[in-house]
C-alpha cells in the first residue's frame, strides 16, 4: 500500500521549480501525493500525468450584490438611520475595515491556512511536508497537534536572516514548531552548518539542482525580441525582487561594450526597472518577457551568450544561497557572471562555469562581462565545461537523497 504525502506551498506553484521536482521524484516513487498551494478566488483541482494532484485553494471576501439590489439596500441603511442609528454606525464601520484597510489581507491568510489545514486533515496523510516557514504551522497543526504523524520542514530560506522578514516573530515562530518536526532539509551546506549553530543538529542537505537536460531546442528569442541574429543576449532570469543586484546591472549596461540584457521573469521591482530603463535612456539595450512556465524556460535560457547571478549581500540567506539559477544556466550550457560568495563561487571556481564579479558595483559587473565578450576563446572553454558540470548538478543525482529522507521516516 502506497503512503499518502500533503505538501504545503505558499505561492501559486506556477513558477515553483523545487517543489515541482520533489513532488515528481515522491510520485514517480509511488508515494500518493497532494499538494496544496495558494488559489485565486475559488478552490481549484488539477490532476497531473505526474501524476499528484495539486489543489488550489481561493478565497474571496463576499463582493456587494448587483445595482438594484444595492438601491434597496440603501432605502433599508435610510431607515435604520431612523430607527437604529447605531447599526449603521457598526455596519459601515465593519465595511471600511474589511475592505477598505490592510484587515482585508490578514483575513485572506487565515482563511487560506485555515482551508490548508482543512485539506491536510481530510487527505489523513502519512508525511505532511512543509515547504518553507509559511506552511510549518499547516504541517504540524496537521501531523502532530491532531494527528500522530511524520513531519519534514523542507526550508527554502534562512529565516532568520532574510530580507523582507526582518520581524522577530519569524525566528521565534520556527524555533517553536521546529520541536515538533521529525525531519529538516536545507538547501546546501554553508546553511546546514548556520542551522547547526543555531539549533544544535545538522539538518539533511538536498541541493535546488534542475532536472538533467542533455538536449534542449531553443525557442528564437532573437525573432521574439526583433535583435539581429548575431546580437549577444545577456540574460537575466528569474524573480525582479530588491536585492538581487538587479539595479547595479542597469548602471553596468552603459559600460557593457555589447549586447541586449534581457529580463526574463516579474516581481515587485519590475516597474522599478521599466521606469529606470527610461529614465537611463537603455530602452534599446534592455528588454523585458513576462514570467514564462518553469518547463518552458530552458528552451528561452538556450538563447544567452551569459547569465546573471547578482545577489546582493543583504542578508545571510542571500549570501549563502546556493542560487536555482546557476545551476540552470549551466544546464542550458551558459557560462555565468556571478556574485562571489562561497556556494556559488564554489562552483564557479572548481568547475570553470563563470567569472565572478562584485555584484553590488556596476564596473566590476561590466568588467566581467566585457571580459567574455572580448575572449570569446574563454568563454567557449566556460560553455564546455557546463557539459560536465551538468552531469553533476542534476536531478537525477540529487532525488536519490531527496527520497532516503522519506524511506527513512516511512520504516519507523
Amino acid at each position: 500500500m502506497s503512503k499518502k504525502v500533503t505538501m504545503f506551498v505558499w505561492n501559486h506553484f506556477t513558477n515553483d521549480a523545487r517543489v515541482l521536482r520533489e513532488c515528481t521524484a515522491l510520485a514517480e516513487a509511488g508515494y500518493e501525493l497532494q499538494l496544496l498551494a495558494l488559489g485565486q478566488e475559488k478552490t481549484t483541482v488539477e490532476e497531473r500525468p505526474d501524476p499528484f494532484k495539486i489543489r488550489r485553494l481561493g478565497f474571496k471576501l463576499p463582493t456587494f450584490p448587483h445595482r438594484w439590489h444595492k438601491i434597496i439596500i440603501c432605502l433599508l441603511l435610510l431607515a435604520a438611520i431612523f430607527y437604529t442609528p447605531l447599526l449603521v454606525i457598526c455596519f459601515i464601520g465593519t465595511y471600511l475595515v474589511l475592505y477598505k484597510t490592510k484587515v482585508k489581507y490578514v483575513i485572506r491568510k487565515i482563511a487560506l491556512i485555515t482551508k490548508m489545514i482543512y485539506w491536510g486533515l481530510k487527505a489523513d496523510a502519512d508525511i505532511y511536508h512543509a515547504n518553507d516557514l509559511n506552511t510549518l504551522f499547516q504541517a504540524v497543526v496537521c501531523g502532530k497537534w491532531i494527528r500522530k504523524r511524520k513531519v519534514i520542514f523542507d526550508s527554502h530560506e534562512v529565516n532568520v536572516s532574510r530580507s523582507g522578514y526582518n520581524s522577530k516573530i519569524y525566528p521565534i515562530a520556527e524555533k517553536f514548531l521546529m520541536r515538533y518536526i521529525d525531519s529538516c532539509i536545507h538547501e546546501n551546506y554553508t546553511r546546514a552548518r548556520f542551522i547547526k549553530r543555531i539549533y544544535k543538529f545538522f539538518p539533511n542537505v538536498i541541493y535546488n539542482y534542475p532536472f538533467l537536460q542533455t538536449h534542449i531546442e531553443p525557442i528564437n528569442l532573437h525573432k521574439q525580441l526583433d535583435l539581429p541574429e548575431d546580437e549577444l543576449i545577456l540574460l537575466y532570469q528569474g524573480g525582479l525582487q530588491e536585492g538581487r543586484g538587479l539595479d547595479k546591472l542597469l548602471e553596468a549596461v552603459p559600460h557593457i561594450k555589447k549586447g541586449t540584457v534581457v529580463f526574463i521573469g516579474d516581481g515587485k521591482w519590475k516597474p522599478f526597472l521599466v521606469a529606470e530603463t527610461e529614465r537611463q535612456n537603455l530602452a534599446h539595450r534592455v528588454k523585458f518577457i513576462p514570467k514564462v512556465p518553469v518547463e518552458q524556460l530552458p528552451a528561452y535560457t538556450k538563447n544567452a551568450y551569459i547569465g546573471f547571478q547578482l545577489l546582493n549581500n543583504t542578508s545571510f540567506n542571500h549570501y549563502s544561497a546556493a542560487s536555482n539559477k546557476l545551476f540552470e544556466y549551466i544546464m542550458a550550457g551558459i557560462p555565468v557572471v556571478a556574485c562571489n560568495f562561497p556556494e556559488i563561487k564554489k562552483v564557479v571556481t572548481n568547475d570553470e562555469v563563470g567569472v565572478l564579479v562584485k555584484s553590488d558595483d556596476p564596473l566590476s559587473i561590466a568588467a566581467g562581462v566585457n571580459q567574455l565578450i572580448d575572449q570569446p576563446e574563454l568563454r567557449e572553454k566556460m560553455h564546455q565545461n557546463t557539459f560536465q558540470a551538468r552531469e553533476k548538478y542534476n536531478w537525477t543525482n540529487e532525488k536519490i537523497k531527496f527520497l532516503k529522507i522519506y524511506q527513512r521516516l516511512t520504516e519507523v
